[in-house]
């Protein structure tokens, strides 16, 4: 039987498979392997998916891994080796996540960010698909609806339709004292195990986001030219943001896994909505726009520096992908290419989430 702490969502595989003690048939005994391989074919895709999501604006990794069908698997796993609690099923889910989210980084990145610049409504559309592929799973799990579950979805969704309004803080004064490095870094952590919820959006709106790009690149600089002294001052930043991804992930993970299990109802029910509300921010119809000099971008001042905007703290040029954008009317082509793209990414995203669903439940 598996263990009792391990999160048991209907209509998702089960991450403890059944003992075989008893007499199986030989379809049977097919089972376990078969979800074995449904299960990891869908943590490689969603963790594949988690890696693009953090290369467009405004996305959560969370919400891929939700729509995959994988983020009890994700949330089991961190949260077992967290405890120090190794089992090779959990492993090799969280495995499989991360590997599929590396690859995809490294292998898409260039081609991701290009589409998001030239055709941004190609690909917010594709993505209101993913992200809604994954709501008949939810909503299948959460019948029939009750008062709990629409109070806690209606509450989530008012929460991400806020964030969409009041848009990133740019503070270019903003303290980064230790302390707020560390809650940024906790932040951050957040997109990775939270759905709906993008990292980059909140060191925004903490206002931390320049003076971690620029330790960031600072790092980069000093390990290039071994300037132990770059390395140093790089590391103050660092060090506390990296300690508080670590705690946020394993924290977060931790506290999902038991609200799942105490308040499962609400829980799923605030899933739901902040996967609904997750869309609100990609609106598709929206093409970015150059700053202004001496107008604030990302918490800095615009220049401009031998014909090229740029930030006036960290000299960073600014890039096509980091114009604000802007809102227009779409063509009756576009639209209706919208259209296609949200059904394509939704029955991408269900499939996906259901395979291996239908084998080895009964």
């Amino acid at each position: 039987m598996p263990a009792p702490d391990t999160i048991r969502w209907r209509g998702v595989v089960p991450t403890v498979l059944p003992d075989k003690k008893m007499s199986e048939s030989p379809v049977e005994s097919e089972k376990p392997a078969y979800r074995r391989v449904a299960l990891a074919t869908r943590s490689l895709i969603g963790g594949a998916l988690m890696g693009l999501a953090n290369l467009v604006p405004g996305i959560s990794g969370g919400t891929m891994l939700l729509a995959a069908g994988v983020y009890p698997n994700f949330i089991d796993g961190v949260a077992e080796v967290s405890t120090f609690r190794f089992r090779r099923s959990s492993l090799l889910t969280l495995a499989c996540i991360l590997g599929g989210a590396l690859v995809a980084i490294a292998t898409l990145a260039g081609v991701v960010g290009g589409l998001v610049v030239d055709h941004r409504w190609v690909m917010y559309s594709l993505f209101i698909g993913l992200t809604l592929g994954g709501v008949p799973l939810l909503w299948a799990m959460l019948r029939p609806l009750d008062s709990t579950v629409v109070v806690a979805a209606t509450i989530a969704i008012a929460a991400m339709a806020a964030l969409a309004i009041a848009g990133p803080v740019d503070d270019a004064g903003a303290r980064s004292s230790t302390a707020m490095l560390f809650l940024a870094g906790l932040a951050g952590a957040s997109a990775m195990v939270l759905p709906g919820i993008s990292g980059g959006y909140l060191l925004l709106l903490l206002g931390q986001y320049v003076a971690i790009l620029t330790a960031i690149d600072s790092l980069a600089h000093g390990v290039a030219d071994r300037d132990t002294t770059l390395i140093g001052e790089a590391m103050g930043t660092v060090i506390p943001v990296g300690v508080g991804v670590v705690v946020g992930v394993v924290g977060i993970s931790n506290l999902v896994k038991v609200l799942l299990q105490r308040c499962e109802r609400p829980t799923l029910g605030v899933l739901l909505g902040l996967l609904l509300g997750a869309i609100i921010g990609l609106w598709p119809f929206q093409t970015g726009v150059a700053p202004e000099v001496g107008s604030t971008l990302k918490g800095d001042r615009v220049v401009l520096v031998d014909g090229e905007l740029r930030l006036e703290n960290t000299g960073r040029v600014i890039e096509a992908g980091d114009y604000p954008t802007q809102t227009f009317r779409p063509s009756a082509g576009q639209l209706g290419g919208a259209a296609g793209l949200v059904v394509l990414g939704f029955l991408l995203s269900a499939g996906i989430a259901h395979l291996g669903q239908g084998r080895g439940d009964g």
